[in-house]
Formats: C-alpha cells, sequence, structure tokens
C-alpha cells in the first residue's frame, strides 16, 4: 500500500509540471494513491474548484489546503462541494469545508487529515486537540496520512509524536523547502518535516527573486509574483502495511527539470 504525497503546487508553473510528471512518479514508486497540497495552486495563493478538477485529473486522489485555503474569494462557496478537497481540520467550526476525508482507491481506502500549525502562523484551533477528535471520527479500519501545514520544525516534530503510532504519516508543507529528516518512528508513524515544493526552483520558495530581494534589502515592500522558469516536483512515498495501518517505510523525491545555462534563453 504506496501512497504519494506532493509538496506544495505554486501557481501554473507547479500545476504544469504536475500534470507532466504526476502520472510517472506514480508508476515508478509504484504508488496507488496520490495526495497533493495545492494551497498555493492558484497564482501562489489559494485554489479555485477548476483548479482542483485539474490537479484531479492529472492524477492527485486527495487534495490539501493550508494557511491560503481562502486565498481565492470565490473559493469559500465553492469548498463545501468539492470531494476530497480538505482544509485544516483546526480551523473555526463554521468555516467551510472539511477537515479530513476518506480516498477510496482501487486498491484500498485510506483516510487524509489536514491540519494547520499555531506557531508563526496565522490564528487557529489546537491542531493536537483536533487530530484528536478527527482520529475519533475517522473509521479505525483504515490508515490515516496527515499533511501538517506548519512553519516550525519543533512544531511538527511534536505533532509527529503525538501522533505516532495513530497514523501512518505525518508530513509537514508550507516551508516549500524539502527536509532530510524522513524516517519512520518507534510506533510506527512515517514522518518528514517538509516535504518541499512543486513549482519553480530558481526562486524565493517559488517567487521572483527581483522583488523579494527588493523587499529583503531596502525594506519596500513589493508583489511577489510566482516565478517563471525550470521547476521541481517534490515528496515523499510512504509504504503501509494493511494489517497494521502504519509504516513500513518512507522515501523523499525530489526531479528537477535542467535550468537554463547562461546565455540561453
Amino acid at each position: 500500500m504506496k501512497i504519494l504525497l506532493i509538496g506544495d503546487v505554486v501557481g501554473s508553473p507547479g500545476r504544469r509540471i504536475l500534470k507532466e510528471r504526476l502520472a510517472a512518479v506514480k508508476a515508478r514508486t509504484g504508488a496507488a494513491a496520490a495526495v497533493v497540497n495545492a494551497e498555493n495552486a492558484a497564482a501562489g495563493s489559494g485554489l479555485t474548484a477548476a483548479l482542483a478538477r485539474e490537479i484531479f485529473e492529472a492524477g492527485a486522489d486527495a487534495i490539501t489546503l493550508g494557511d491560503h485555503t481562502y486565498g481565492q474569494k470565490q473559493f469559500a462557496a465553492e469548498l463545501p462541494s468539492l470531494e476530497n478537497v480538505v482544509r485544516p481540520a483546526n480551523y473555526p467550526k463554521a468555516a467551510p469545508g472539511r477537515g479530513w476525508c476518506v480516498v477510496t482507491a482501487p486498491l484500498f481506502r485510506f483516510a487524509v487529515l489536514n491540519l494547520q500549525g499555531r506557531v508563526f502562523m496565522g490564528p487557529c484551533d489546537c491542531p493536537f486537540a483536533a487530530a484528536d477528535a478527527a482520529l475519533a471520527e475517522i473509521p479505525r479500519d483504515i490508515p490515516v496520512v496527515v499533511d501538517f501545514h506548519a512553519e516550525a520544525t519543533s512544531e511538527k516534530i511534536a505533532l509527529a509524536y503525538h501522533l505516532d503510532g495513530r497514523v501512518a504519516a505525518v508530513c509537514g508543507t508550507h516551508t516549500h523547502v524539502q527536509t532530510s529528516d524522513a524516517r519512520v518512528l518507534e510506533r510506527g508513524t512515517a514522518f518528514v518535516t517538509d516535504l518541499g515544493m512543486t513549482g519553480p526552483y530558481v526562486s524565493s520558495i517559488g517567487r521572483d527573486l527581483k522583488p523579494v530581494l527588493q523587499k529583503f534589502t531596502t525594506g519596500v515592500p513589493a508583489r511577489f509574483d510566482v516565478a517563471a522558469g525550470p521547476c521541481t516536483i517534490e515528496g515523499a512515498v510512504v509504504d503501509i502495511d494493511p494489517a497494521t495501518r502504519t509504516a513500513k517505510s518512507i522515501e523523499t523525491f525530489r526531479e528537477r527539470e535542467p535550468a537554463a545555462k547562461e546565455g540561453e534563453p
């Protein structure tokens, strides 16, 4: 039982490489299903129903979100009707959408739980309590994978140990930088601090370098548009034991398009 988890898709460049590479990555890794974080898919902030359909057509089985869930003004009204698209479960109960879903893949079922961190992030409810509440509702006979959309490494690690043995995987998103700490914890939960990014890598976490450098060097605000150029697709594949509903292994991956050499278009 192998599930692919894809790091934050950034803008149209990220959607392009996802459409071009996702099927091949699934085939190469032997993954039967894919979970894609798409909270930056619409021009770098949020998602739309049309873009969600595009990502499902590319091969995603579930879509997770994060702090830009409602970045596109029409999406709050669209989200409740989108199957297998989940926003953080620790948003207020009145927030549109749902925090977890059950995916039926060709060979198995699994649940996807989305959570958002509180350290260096916008206000939301406790992710630890929200995870406990969700696990009390999710069917106990299926494995659970968690996308923890959070900034602080310490908070991500703490949640993974809090859920160790109760979920198959806790994979972090949000920082857009893949970490090198993928491992299976003592009780069988696969963990990686951050899956990385699916989008343009000659950039500052997917954004055009010129305005970002202007802001850092002068303090003058600028619009951070999504960068152009060569892209990367990054994430991890988790191999789950269906008998125990815990992980046997986790392995990260990265596929990069070649960068243009100096003088080339």
